[in-house]
């Protein structure tokens, strides 16, 4: 178990540790806080600097994690390699999937735990790629602006309802982790359109994805992947680090829940309800949306190796439609079954044997995450259990 002063001292460390590889060949870069040239004040330096729009939130709950900014240091140039030549992933290891328009790439979130955001183009469309330790929850978005402006982002070192803040290179905005929303700066209220990314285990993406492509540890910089450097943090009964928000107790705050929303509505539907049923359906407003769940995902968070933590299983959110017609499914071992036609589907939502085979059903995002996070970001949640 972690205690907030030992994870205060765990983050100080990694952020020491950034520090001192920035200037020995780390990959590690100062961030210039000073200008942002002609774009306006840097919310970096001050949120409520004057010039800058009114910050969506109370500023004042914008608080220091520890590190600098990008004291815990983003991956700008990812380089990857083919799922057949890695061996240093345990087949129960949590890896975060995307695919954009066949690209489809595995993160590996042993790597991804210290450095939380990578920069990256898939499928020849620019994405940010972020996972949050503390809210445990990853998020991708398209990081394309109006105008077809392409922005960067970095890690704030700051915490907003104990998720990250990141910031954008181009003007120092500082934009919520947990909503794709800047926050505070010139860009304030401008909304990225998050792309669906899946937290499964490696195994899992590896069968599916021969063709695909896997973050390389060898990232510029030095640091001891697949240690968790958060032990114990997903323990039930502990607090979450530096949270200031209002505690729904409708759940213990580090509940896993599976989080689905869109403009008007928001689910939040027990991880463990979820493994035991297999699947749920649910319905954002007038959108029926399918749930699948199953077992064999390590938990990032909970012993000293990712590869070792408790089982918290794997999901897929989805559009159960096909050509018209709305389809029922039931898992079956590790794969679901459609009442219809019988045909055999993937955790990624994929036909893989029978009538429908090669079919793909609509991926619909979804965010795997602690019920304090879901609860405090999505105040009028409904919840499944």
């Amino acid at each position: 178990m972690v205690k907030p002063s030992g994870l205060i001292a765990v983050i100080a460390v990694i952020a020491v540790t950034a520090v001192a590889c920035a200037g020995t060949g780390g990959g590690g870069a100062e961030v210039d806080v000073r200008s942002t040239g002609d774009r306006g004040p840097s919310a970096l330096v001050d949120p409520n600097a004057p010039g800058l729009p009114e910050p969506l939130v109370d500023t004042s709950r914008i608080i220091s994690g520890g590190p600098p900014p990008d004291g815990i240091p983003p991956i700008d140039d990812p380089t990857f390699e083919n799922p057949a030549s890695v061996d240093w992933l345990n087949d129960r290891e949590p890896v975060l999937a995307i695919s954009v328009d066949g690209d489809s790439r595995a993160y590996p979130v042993q790597i991804m735990t210290w450095h939380e955001i990578a920069n990256d183009v898939i499928g020849d469309v620019p994405v940010t790629v972020s996972y949050c330790p503390l809210c445990n929850s990853a998020i991708a978005y398209d990081r394309r602006i109006d105008g077809g402006e392409v922005l960067d982002f970095g890690t704030s070192g700051q915490l907003y309802l104990s998720a990250l803040v990141m910031y954008d290179r181009q003007t120092q905005s500082l934009w919520s982790h947990f909503t794709a929303q800047a926050i505070a700066g010139v860009l304030t209220g401008t909304t990225l359109e998050t792309v669906p990314i899946t937290t499964v285990a490696w195994a899992e993406w590896r069968d599916a994805n021969p063709k695909g492509r896997v973050l390389s540890r060898d990232t510029g910089f030095s640091r001891d992947y697949g240690r968790n450097p958060y032990p114990g943090y997903d323990d039930v009964s502990t607090n979450p680090f530096l949270f200031d928000g209002e505690h729904d107790g409708r759940l213990a705050a580090k509940e896993h829940v599976i989080g689905v929303r869109d403009d008007a509505n928001a689910v939040a539907i027990s991880n463990s309800a979820a493994l035991d049923r297999g699947v749920i359906e649910i319905s954002l407003g007038d959108r029926p949306l399918v749930v699948f769940k199953i077992a064999g995902t390590a938990s990032a968070l909970d012993s000293g190796s990712v590869a070792d933590g408790f089982d918290v299983g794997a999901t897929g959110v989805f559009s159960p439609v096909v050509d018209g017609r709305s389809l029922q499914f039931t898992r079956a071992g590790g794969a679901f079954v459609d009442t219809e036609t019988g045909s055999s589907w993937s955790i990624f939502g994929e036909a893989t044997d029978g009538p429908l085979a090669g079919t793909q059903l609509e991926t619909y995002p979804h965010v795997d995450t602690f019920w304090f996070a879901w609860g405090a970001f999505e105040v009028n949640t409904t919840i499944v259990t």
